[in-house]
């Protein structure tokens, strides 16, 4: 069992994202591939790859994403490939199926880096920009000092000083909130949802329309992310727009691990312009939104990386030893290259893809 599960492992994972864009091409056989705009660090080509599984008018339709924030696409690549390793499919029952949507944000997944091309947070992307945008008084407050000038010397430890007092005055909670609830004024900053749609958005919005998505009775959406909470343990997040009613239905299908930022009990506070408005708007009631979240390392930790990722965006001429090692910091802290880290996720990401199509159960 353990050699097993090892080799399960190795071949799951991949160490570049072009590696595993090969590996889910040679698997999935029959793909629909949506080219991104943007290129590889080599000038490459970027693409987001769609393969269906199962009854074309299923009613029941499992949906696994991979690499929504980018460098967290090995986990969740790892685990579309690993279910198709196994030939999860000949477990699927008549009127289901399950769509596989690898490398949302190809240019994160390729660059190692959590926003798209556009520099926006894609799960931040989501909102009406139709309408007034959201505001984040807080972040504003702290701009200036979340992604300062520096990142040592005195205009860094100015900044170090002002969010600590910020911490201190006004609680951890209400920090964590401002830094990542989502901002729509800082393009250079951290977690900015965008201007408008980003292409990785309107590549989802297609991919929905092309797989009749829309006209399901059943939508079960697992979206996987990396880089919150305890190390190597994958939390079920539900968000806001489905509100309580979407908790529920996620806690009958999913279990008791299933948590809420609504009800306190989330390791994320509630975000704006996440990826469930698109899937509240387009299905309401008949879907069910997790999003299956990993944990690395500290939390401090990542906010360290993040300020060095976008401190980087803005100082590309830096010494490339110094920008190699930025790189290789943000890419440990949202891939824990461990063979222990890297086990857990393929379990858990077995039992979840399990799930979705489980009966609902009574709590």
């Amino acid at each position: 069992m353990r050699d097993a599960i090892l080799q399960d492992v190795s071949e799951s994972f991949s160490d570049a994202y072009f590696e595993a864009r090969q590996k889910f091409l040679d698997l999935a056989k029959s793909v629909k591939s949506y080219k991104s705009p943007a290129r590889g660090p080599g000038g490459e080509e970027l693409f987001t790859d769609v393969a269906w599984f199962g009854y074309p008018d299923a009613r029941h339709v499992g949906v696994l994403i991979s690499a929504t924030h980018g460098v967290e696409g090995y986990c969740g690549s790892a685990g579309q490939v690993d279910w198709m390793r196994r030939g999860a499919a000949s477990s699927l029952g008549p009127g289901q199926a399950m769509l596989l949507i690898h490398a949302l944000n190809p240019y994160g997944f390729a660059w190692n880096r959590r926003v798209t091309e556009e520099g926006c947070d894609l799960n931040r992307n989501f909102v009406d920009f139709s309408q007034p945008l959201p505001a984040n008084p807080g972040y504003d407050d702290l701009a200036d000092y979340l992604v300062p000038a520096e990142i040592g010397g005195p205009v860094f430890e100015a900044s170090e000083t002002a969010i600590e007092e910020f911490r201190n005055k006004n609680g951890e909670v209400a920090f964590q909130t401002a830094r990542k609830a989502g901002q729509y004024s800082h393009p250079e900053g951290v977690f900015f949802g965008g201007n408008g749609p980003s292409h990785s958005r309107l590549t989802l919005e297609t991919i929905a329309e092309d797989f009749a998505l829309e006209s399901r009775d059943r939508v079960v959406i697992v979206d996987a992310h990396t880089g919150l909470g305890p190390f190597g343990y994958g939390e079920l997040q539900t968000e806001q727009p489905s509100g309580l009613a979407g908790y529920e239905s996620a806690l009958a299908m999913f279990g008791r691990s299933v948590t809420s930022p609504d009800l306190g009990t989330s390791s994320s506070v509630p975000i704006r312009g996440c990826i469930d408005e698109f899937w509240q708007r387009l299905l309401g009631e008949r879907h069910v939104y997790v999003a299956l979240e990993f944990g690395t390392f500290d939390p401090e930790n990542g906010r360290k990386v993040l300020r060095e990722d976008h401190w980087l965006a803005k100082n590309p001429g830096v010494d490339p030893e110094l920008a190699q090692a930025i790189r290789l910091r943000l890419r440990e802290h949202y891939d824990p290259r461990s063979t222990d880290w890297r086990e857990m996720a393929i379990w858990r990401s077995r039992q979840v893809h399990r799930q979705m199509f489980e009966p609902p159960a009574e709590i």
